[in-house]
């Protein structure tokens, strides 16, 4: 079995997730398995398999990854992403309904993977000044909370989930 793994990453969470996709396709699969590994490209990816990851983008895929998204025909998909907002399997199936729905008919989604992401610094700053103009806004509250728990996310625990969802795809393609 060949694959690519196409990913889109801006703050390099989603990138992470990639290597580990390309390193465990490559562990049960074998060196040489990963036809392409990289950003979106105007070329679609050969290969049986394609792992497309993707940062959350309102929540969505990124323009770059949605304009790839519409290219693929007769593709086997695995898609994985990332979102700064976590903890909630609910909001996590939103975007991945949202990325599958840009996806056209004929694309078959044989897996998909959400986890949280750290988030930049100029996210909090600006959680930060809006606190400062509504201080007692719990919602503000719960937004800087959030941030703080995303930093310590792809964790571990992230990392393994992504393994045994590559490792049970890879077993049934």
């Amino acid at each position: 079995m060949k694959i690519s793994v196409v990913v889109s990453s801006r703050t390099g969470n989603t990138a992470m997730l990639a290597e580990q996709v390309r390193h465990v396709a490559e562990e049960r699969l074998g060196a040489g398995s990963c036809l392409y590994y990289g950003a979106p490209d105007t070329r679609v990816p050969d290969g049986d398999l394609i792992f497309v990851g993707f940062w959350t983008d309102k929540g969505t895929c990124d323009e770059t990854m949605a304009a790839f998204l519409e290219k693929l025909s007769g593709k086997k998909i695995f898609l994985f992403g990332t979102a700064g907002f976590g903890g909630s399997e609910e909001y996590f199936e939103r975007i991945l309904h949202n990325v599958a729905g840009r996806i056209p008919e004929g694309n078959t989604v044989i897996g998909t993977y959400m986890c949280q992401g750290r988030m930049a610094q100029a996210v909090r700053a600006r959680y930060e000044q809006m606190a400062k103009e509504d201080p007692g806004d719990a919602r503000i509250q719960a937004m800087l909370a959030n941030f703080d728990q995303a930093l310590e996310h792809p964790d571990e625990t992230d990392l393994c989930r992504l393994t045994e969802a590559v490792e049970n795809v890879l077993k049934e393609a």
